[in-house]
């Protein structure tokens, strides 16, 4: 009777046992994607051969401004270009010469060695939403975003499984000083996260502070040697390299820090309503920027950049998840892969007001299409509304979830023993089922997607359930994620640094909102 009971109490503690796991907070990071599909190609030889001409005749028969950078104008005269002002006119072939030096792949190491990327090759890498002002949720409505906010991004973005980065400035929190908010944001993916993150890149002086901060986190060596940030570099289209943009390059890139060189382009107001115009202006501009972080440090890592949309005639409002934006993505994929160089673009975009059907739909063809076009480097993956002005939670948790299916699809089909099923179909013959054959029950586990979000319960259990959309699913989930949050560990003396560091930073200035 006593072992009996010993038996049943064993029984008793292994049910609770798997009860607790099926329970329990996993926090979950999977590797970033290694494509084992073919990219989409949307340009012939001749067409390719044709806006690669053009985008050097572009260079150097019309050129590109570098306005109030004297030293700029200097190092391209130094390199062989010919300055007119702040006009800078490359010589056919020169910018492909220069960055040849810029390596085809490379990896920015993230505080988990683990969770470290690889940005290149056959690899994507997905990022958060980027830059909007504004936040959104079902409780509060569109708000200006404030530092709360921010760090409640960065906590999803930790907490989400198909998300391999912390992104960058996920919302701009606005409740902070403009020259003192890069160190808290920058705190935040340091510390709530340990994940890759981006530099602030808003006035070069900061991107300095980045760079020492990350001195601080992984050591001013290790930082001289490997890339630990991520930086955005976006060119005032068309054809204008300002000085605070470029002044972050400048610094990034003189500390081996990589740097997304990125038209930022609405066609038909910022290029050419036509595809292959606009191809042609993205490509003279990655070719200048890209050259010119060469110039900087003949090595530093930098990344083909395309965020490309097309405009409303009516409205002047840009328009996502159109058939011209894939048109360009397609091909701008093209060209960063004949340069050797890693490919930036796509994202959730969406032109909606609310995460409802149309910013469903636009933002599966946005994400499709950036698997399909070969990006490495895929930032706005998720958490994109309005056209970049908002970042809105429950999208950001309905995207994240989304990006299981990008990783699905980039598997690629597998015809090995165990996938040619051949077994099962021995088994069940003519007129069975498979859901309890040998081969099913090796393999259920692992063989579906699951969401974690959407819901596929039958209509009554679903009625009985509060007959909850996407929408106040999406809320729940948030609410989940956050409540479970479980903040990193980190070394002590790092985090006491870095809070000195940015205390001091803070004191040395007053405080400005302009």
């Amino acid at each position: 009777m006593a072992e009996a009971n010993t038996r049943r109490r064993a029984r008793g503690g292994g049910g609770a046992a798997r009860r607790a796991e099926r329970t329990a907070v996993r926090i979950e990071t999977a590797k970033y994607i290694e494509r084992n599909i073919p990219n989409f190609e949307v340009l012939n030889e001749e067409a390719l051969e044709v806006i690669e001409n053009n985008a050097e005749t572009v260079l150097q028969e019309i050129g590109v401004n570098f306005v109030d950078n004297p030293a700029a104008l200097e190092r391209w005269r130094d390199a062989g270009a010919d300055i007119d002002g702040e006009r800078v006119r490359i010589p056919r072939g020169l910018a492909r010469e220069l960055i040849k030096t810029a390596p085809s792949q490379f990896t920015q190491h993230a505080r988990d060695p683990e969770k470290s990327v690889v940005i290149g090759g056959r690899n994507m890498v997905l990022a958060p939403v980027y830059g909007p002002p504004f936040v959104r949720d079902a409780q509060g409505g569109r708000r200006y975003a404030t530092m709360d906010d921010f760090n409640k991004f960065v906590k999803l973005a930790y907490m989400s499984k198909w998300l391999h980065h912390s992104g960058g400035t996920v919302c701009e929190p606005t409740d902070v000083p403009v020259n003192k908010r890069h160190l808290d944001m920058l705190k935040a993916h340091m510390t709530l996260s340990d994940k890759p993150f981006m530099g602030s890149v808003t006035d070069p002086s900061r991107a300095q502070d980045s760079v020492e901060m990350c001195e601080i986190l992984f050591g001013k060596e290790f930082v001289q040697e490997n890339t630990v940030m991520t930086s955005l570099t976006n060119i005032n289209s068309p054809m204008t390299f300002d000085d605070v943009m470029m002044g972050s390059l400048e610094v990034y890139a003189r500390n081996n820090q990589a740097c997304i060189i990125s038209p930022f382009i609405v066609g038909g107001a910022m290029s050419p309503v036509s595809v292959t115009g606009t191809l042609t202006q993205v490509l003279a501009e990655v070719l200048a920027g890209v050259a010119y972080s060469q110039i900087i440090r003949p090595g530093a890592p930098a990344i083909f950049g395309a965020m490309v949309t097309s405009i409303d005639m009516n409205s002047g409002a840009p328009t996502f998840g159109t058939p011209e934006a894939s048109h360009i993505t397609y091909g701008a994929g093209q060209l960063a892969r004949r340069l050797n160089l890693p490919f930036r673009s796509s994202g959730s975009f969406c032109g909606s007001k609310l995460p409802d059907a149309q910013a469903a739909y636009e933002t599966a063809n946005s994400l499709n299409m950036g698997l399909m076009s070969g990006v490495n480097f895929m930032l706005h993956s998720c958490g994109w509304l309005e056209g970049g002005l908002v970042a809105d939670f429950e999208k950001f948790v309905m995207d994240a979830d989304q990006l299981g299916v990008l990783h699905g699809l980039a598997k690629g089909v597998a015809y090995d023993e165990n996938a040619q099923a051949m077994d099962a179909i021995r088994e069940v013959g003519p007129g069975g089922h498979y859901l309890g054959c040998a081969h099913t029950q090796a393999n259920f586990k692992e063989s579906f997607w699951k969401s974690d979000l959407l819901d596929y319960k039958p209509y009554e259990t679903w009625q009985e359930e509060g007959a909850r959309d996407t929408r106040a699913l999406a809320t729940t989930r948030v609410e989940h994620l956050l409540a479970n949050y479980q903040q990193p560990q980190m070394d002590p003396d790092i985090a006491a640094a870095l809070e000195a560091y940015i205390t001091e930073k803070k004191a040395s200035m007053p405080d400005a909102f302009a």
